[in-house]
């Protein structure tokens, strides 16, 4: 039996079928579009009034306290100022493990805390020269004692602006408890706990003051380091 050419309507319905482009499955399933990023929930804002913060504040309201010191240097009225200079100065211990403990490190924390050791400290000394428990001789002592904590505060802040890091160091604690030692014998004066107050605070006085020149030179030495080699910590 012959067969009978396929017809011409065929044949084009062939041709077309062949031309017709041919999707793809992505084409027919088109991708998903990508989820929308999720929005980064706001920047916790940080508590001024919180323990640590209210502490240091303490710690700096107790400046105007020791400048009653010259109408109180008998022994009893001697005793209380050391007392309340060494818990203030220990305050400063407590206010520091609170804020890492709490998570409660604040940017004004940091700036307030160092602050309120070095008026506290520097009232101290101070006073201490007025009333003549630092004798005219050792005013030197004072002087770069105080200019020194001047001095240290204002290269941090030139270095925290130019995004250089500086730590406190093992030099400049020992320098700072020995400066406590020091203030805090000298504020009772009279004979404590069977030691010659006096003499006490001015061994530590001269100790103090030879950390602290050379705990300041290393302060400086280093930022200039880490300026030469790029920034970074010291």
């Amino acid at each position: 039996m012959a067969t009978l050419p396929d017809s011409p309507r065929a044949g084009s319905d062939q041709a077309a079928a062949q031309d017709a482009p041919t999707l793809s499955r992505h084409a027919m399933h088109p991708p998903e579009a990508p989820a929308a990023a999720e929005p980064q929930a706001p920047a916790q804002r940080e508590v001024f009034w919180n323990l640590p913060n209210s502490i240091t504040m303490l710690r700096a309201a107790a400046v105007p306290v020791l400048l009653l010191l010259p109408f109180f240097t008998g022994e009893t009225g001697s005793a209380f100022m050391a007392w309340f200079f060494i818990a203030a100065a220990v305050s400063d211990l407590l206010d520091g493990w609170l804020a890492r403990r709490g998570q409660m490190v604040t940017h004004i924390g940091k700036l307030l805390d160092p602050l309120a050791d070095k008026l506290l400290v520097s009232t101290a000394l101070i006073v201490l020269l007025v009333v003549g428990r630092i004798p005219v001789w050792a005013t030197w002592m004072v002087v770069v004692i105080v200019g020194r904590e001047l001095a240290v505060t204002g290269l941090r802040g030139l270095a925290s602006a130019g995004g250089q890091v500086m730590a406190a160091s093992g030099l400049g604690k020992l320098k700072a408890f020995t400066q406590n030692v020091a203030i805090g014998a000298l504020l009772f004066h009279y004979e404590t706990f069977g030691l010659d107050a006096h003499l006490l605070g001015m061994v530590c006085l001269f100790v103090a003051t030879a950390l602290t020149i050379w705990s300041g030179y290393r302060y400086f030495a280093d930022y200039f380091a880490g300026l030469s080699g790029g920034g970074g910590q010291t």
